[in-house]
């Protein structure tokens, strides 16, 4: 039986040499793959209570709404600035060059309620370290974060120090 990483396209030298870069659209394009990814978030999440699941945009939604869903949970998205329509919160973080600002609903995470965040990769860890923020703001506790990839390579992990981090798949570099 085929494991979750032997669906990850692995292209070397991209975006720059001596870098390689993983592939989740192969996941996605493969029916038992995509289930593998799905049911492995699950299963990390199989003794952790919780009450709602956050994604941000928009690989974490694609991961995130269908453990919400067979879990029957709710799903919060977190946008880019400027997607949201109702009033919002935001946090800026750092990226490689320069920063970004994600937000979401003001209303979407109520005091007191246990929250997930899923995400298909973490690299560095900065955004989210944002939405670990915001959460907080909003008086939701972080219970666990899932990601199906890890670069353990750029220490996003360590950002994260404090909070339960899992990931279905490790990658030791960059």
């Amino acid at each position: 039986m085929k494991k979750v990483e032997d669906y990850v396209r692995s292209i070397p030298d991209f975006p720059e040499p001596g870098i390689i870069f993983r592939d989740v659209t192969t996941i996605l394009q493969d029916a038992d793959g995509l289930q593998l990814a799905v049911d492995g978030i699950i299963d990390l999440l199989k003794d952790v209570e919780y009450d709602i699941v956050v994604g941000p945009e928009s690989r974490g939604f694609i991961f995130g709404v269908p453990v919400a869903y067979a879990m029957h949970k709710g799903f919060v998205p977190v946008r880019k600035k400027g997607k949201l329509p109702c009033e919002t919160i935001s946090m800026e973080y750092d990226l490689e060059y320069g920063s970004a600002v994600v937000e979401m609903h003001r209303d979407s995470i109520k005091p007191g309620q246990k929250v997930v965040i899923v995400d298909d990769l973490i690299a560095t860890g900065g955004t989210i370290e944002a939405i670990i923020k915001m959460i907080e703001q909003l008086g939701g506790q972080v219970v666990k974060v899932c990601f199906v990839m890890e670069l353990a390579g750029l220490k996003g992990r360590e950002k994260l120090a404090g909070y339960d981090v899992a990931s279905l798949i490790t990658y030791e570099g960059k």
